[in-house]
């Protein structure tokens, strides 16, 4: 299993226009393994025109014999019955990728991940529904050649939710359509086609006109000289004398509360070290059970140590340190 399996819908209809068809003679042109020169005995290789040919070798399926072959691997798990019904229909990922190739240039990688998503889909065709197998692998078939598209559309992810899915294939394409139609393609107006936030639609917009940016790119400065813009970027590492003095202060802190509780005497004390300053505080209730008391009892003589603990840091530390470290 790759990744998170984009669940097609229980209930579909039969996707107009998907057909089994012969894409070799449709698309390849008569360009496979094209002579480089008629005097030369090398020839350009053409990877996609020789899986088209070698796809062509896989007969069609019947209806009866796709039912039979599906009933076979869902009820015998009969690995060679789902082989040939993946095989049968390797004409139809080729045929949905050259659907997409102006979105993504390289075809045979839309028809690897295509590959992947007709594997689960005869993992999860239910032939006792009466669809046709190609209809339902269609929607496996799209949705992962879609996420592919998505992910290694550039180096940084662009559609990251929903919203986002549906601009990046169709924010172009409602522009042309508006323009064509009169109208200014505004963000408010194509947020309101799309049902998406009109904050995504100007994002989005801005993310598909601008190309990556490298860290690495040099960027000129205002003496002259050039650096990458990587070391222009404020660094988040914290600094080391702003550590060391962190430090410090937490050592006189930390001696300051000492002093404080070796001042204490009874119920103070007592609270002081098994409530205050415990690593597993005691409650309100436990204390009071001690003491012999209330709980609201115990609260306000915690109150009050509260704010005798924080005069006697004030009156030995500067009233900064004290803010930093005062318990919320």
């Amino acid at each position: 299993m790759i990744g998170t399996d984009p669940e097609p819908p229980d209930e579909f209809d039969e996707p107009q226009g998907v057909e089994i068809v012969d894409i070799d003679a449709e698309e390849d042109g008569g360009e496979s393994d094209a002579l480089v020169s008629s005097s030369s005995s090398l020839t350009r290789r053409d990877p996609l025109g020789a899986y088209m040919r070698d796809v062509q070798r896989y007969t069609l399926l019947s209806k009866q014999e796709e039912h039979d072959l599906a009933v076979r691997f869902i009820e015998q798990d009969d690995l060679e019955a789902a082989k040939r019904l993946v095989t049968s229909n390797l004409r139809l990922v080729v045929k949905i990728a050259y659907d997409y190739r102006q979105a993504y240039k390289n075809i045979l990688d839309l028809v690897q991940e295509g590959n992947i998503g007709l594997m689960q889909a005869v993992r999860k065709y239910d032939p006792y529904k009466g669809v046709k197998l190609s209809s339902y692998a269609a929607w496996w078939i799209r949705a992962y050649m879609l996420r592919y598209i998505l992910n290694n559309h550039r180096l940084v992810k662009v559609g990251t939710t929903q919203a986002q899915r549906k601009l990046f294939f169709n924010l172009k394409k409602e522009k042309a359509k508006l323009s064509a139609m009169g109208i200014e393609p505004t963000a408010q107006i194509i947020a309101e086609r799309l049902n998406v936030p009109e904050r995504d639609v100007v994002s989005m917009d801005m993310r598909l006109a601008a190309g990556d940016a490298s860290l690495d790119a040099p960027v000129g400065t205002a003496e002259g000289r050039s650096v990458a813009r990587v070391e222009l970027l404020p660094s988040e590492d914290v600094r080391v004398d702003d550590t060391l003095a962190d430090a410090e202060i937490g050592d006189q802190f930390a001696q300051k509360i000492h002093e404080f509780g070796s001042s204490l005497e009874n119920k103070e004390k007592k609270i002081f070290e098994d409530r205050l300053v415990a690593d597993d505080p005691k409650t309100l209730q436990t204390l009071g059970d001690e003491f012999g008391v209330s709980r609201e009892r115990v609260r306000q003589i915690e109150k009050r140590l509260l704010k005798k603990l924080k005069a006697y840091l004030q009156s030995e530390l500067s009233e900064t340190v004290v803010e930093v470290y005062e318990s919320p």
